[in-house]
């Protein structure tokens, strides 16, 4: 199936402090794409221990590197900042504003909420916002976003009220942990925004770590979120990340980049449940799960691989042989071998139980 990252390359386009900047580069695209990749988000992406403030933390350097990016040393700017409440918290924006000089000149909440009859999900409703419309804002977001629908519904929503009060939106500027399917809904906004406000720029999307993609069924475990859960599989992940998991590989056989983003800050017992019910799902099926297949899917290639069919896979074709020539022999050495699942998800279990024990009431 044909997706928009087929023909698409990063490109490093420029290092601060500790955070590399890639751009995504691709042909017919409407707005600018960046990977940022940084010691912090690094540890946050492949480690669900990370819970509660250091989900925050983890992620200022990162956002700072950003915002430094579009607003160089010499040019003074100012934001109004969109919190889409619950996951959205997790996202530094006023903090790295601050640190990097430029003002923030109103916040603005959005509550969205799932409708659930029967226990399915039928739609979504905002419950609460706060918004309050000028001219010719720039807003800055962070939220993750699987299928995008809770960014369509909510960003439609401050659109209409920026319309109806008289106010214009010049620019967005978001931060996700993320897949592929932001772009082409931010794609397909920008055509919507340019009919509301003849000026917009268009989006400048920041996704840590990685473009990623969403599992289209459950996986070769059998355990997979569809339209939920991130992977690798065709996305464009940063080179730092893939060497930091190939040094860390248990971290590739998590059942999700970021599992509930929400819940690691706000609701640390009901992460540490999902993430302990994968690990538990992946022991008990140990003996029928094909570990090859399942490292595959989650490399996002069978192996082995050529170095050239390797670089087009991972959309590092433009980055320089120096780096990814190591890079590929790294990856292919330490995922030659597969682990036992039975032994790696007992190992996980009891490093889950022993941080879970903090959380629990007495």
């Amino acid at each position: 199936m044909s997706t928009i990252l087929d023909t698409a390359s990063l490109r490093n386009v420029g290092l601060y402090e500790s955070t590399n900047i890639y751009s995504l580069e691709s042909k017919g695209l409407q707005n600018r794409y960046f990977v940022l990749s940084g010691p912090g988000s690094r540890k946050l992406l492949s480690s669900p221990e990370t819970v509660g403030f250091p989900c925050y933390s983890a992620l200022l350097d990162e956002t700072i590197a950003a915002l430094r990016h579009l607003f160089p040393s010499g040019k003074s700017g100012d934001i109004d900042i969109l919190t889409i409440l619950r996951g959205g918290l997790n996202y530094p924006l006023e903090e790295a504003a601050s640190k990097v000089g430029i003002r923030v000149r109103d916040m603005h909440f959005v509550s969205c909420e799932r409708i659930i009859k029967d226990h399915v999900i039928t739609g979504l409703e905002i419950k609460y916002d706060q918004i309050r419309p000028t001219k010719d804002r720039i807003i800055a977001i962070g939220d993750i976003i699987a299928s995008g629908e809770t960014l369509r519904h909510c960003i439609k929503h401050v659109a209409d009220a920026f319309h109806k009060g008289g106010g214009s939106i010049r620019k967005v500027i978001f931060f996700t942990i993320g897949g592929s399917k932001a772009i082409t809904l931010m794609e397909k906004l920008t055509e919507e925004f340019r009919l509301l406000f003849p000026g917009f720029e268009g989006f400048e999307c920041f996704f840590i770590e990685g473009i990623f993609t969403v599992y289209e069924d459950k996986g070769v475990s059998g355990i997979n979120v569809p339209d939920i859960d991130f992977g690798w599989n065709s996305g464009a992940v940063s080179p730092e990340f893939r060497s930091f998991i190939a040094d860390h590989p248990d971290a590739i056989y998590e059942k999700c980049i970021i599992y509930d983003g929400g819940a690691r800050r706000y609701n640390i017992p009901d992460h540490f449940d999902e993430v302990l019910e994968y690990w538990k799902g992946i022991n008990d099926r140990a003996d029928i799960i094909d570990a090859v297949a399942l490292r595959d899917e989650k490399l996002g290639y069978k192996w082995p691989v050529s170095f050239d069919t390797w670089r087009q896979i991972t959309h590092l074709q433009e980055l320089p042989e120096e780096v990814t020539i190591p890079l590929w022999e790294k990856e292919q050495r330490v995922f030659a071998a597969v682990p036992d699942l039975g032994s790696l998800a007992e190992r996980r279990i009891n490093s889950i139980n022993l941080i879970k024990k903090q959380y629990e009431n007495e």
